[in-house]
């Protein structure tokens, strides 16, 4: 069993994408481990406001299982991924990381960049796992979100799922 942590965003209808998003990793993976969910500016575009979390899961597939398990929610959700890297999206789900390892499987970049360069990544992976540490810097994700220097311009916003209070 493999800690894997995924980041999940929208800025189109984004409190019912990432519902959605949770139902369906909650029926695929069981206990989810959910960071409260932040609010910050499209990056790279001119659009609405993201909300943005990040998701722990414990899994047994492989990480173009998971990929694929992704990209089938995203679709799930209206999202088919053939837009410019930097546009509107109903649901984008990220595989950040996947337990310790380091590398490319099949294209995929583990760990994935934006936890180290994107507040909106970095914060929510920091309240949900601060002790852990990065597999490549070996830094805590608490103490990178301290040093962190980028933009910081996040809001965590109140979020109910499931009757549960995620901004808690």
């Amino acid at each position: 069993m493999t800690r894997v942590y995924i980041g999940a965003g929208s800025n189109i209808e984004p409190r019912r994408h990432l519902a959605s998003a949770l139902g369906h990793l909650s029926e695929a993976f069981g206990s989810l481990v959910i960071s409260p969910v932040y609010r910050s500016a499209a990056a790279g575009f001119i659009g609405d406001p993201f909300l943005n979390l990040v998701i722990g899961i414990d899994s047994e597939l492989s990480i173009t299982e998971l990929k694929d398990v992704l990209r089938s929610i995203e679709r799930a959700n209206g999202y088919d991924g053939l837009g410019p890297k930097f546009s509107s999206r109903t649901l984008d789900l990220d595989l950040l990381l996947y337990g310790d390892f380091q590398g490319s499987v099949a294209g995929i970049r583990v760990p994935r960049n934006d936890v180290l360069n994107c507040s909106y990544v970095l914060w929510p992976l920091a309240d949900i796992a601060p002790a852990e540490r990065h597999p490549v810097t070996g830094e805590s994700y608490e103490t990178l979100r301290e040093a962190f220097t980028g933009n910081r311009e996040l809001e965590r916003i109140p979020f109910i799922w499931r009757g549960r209070d995620l901004s808690a």
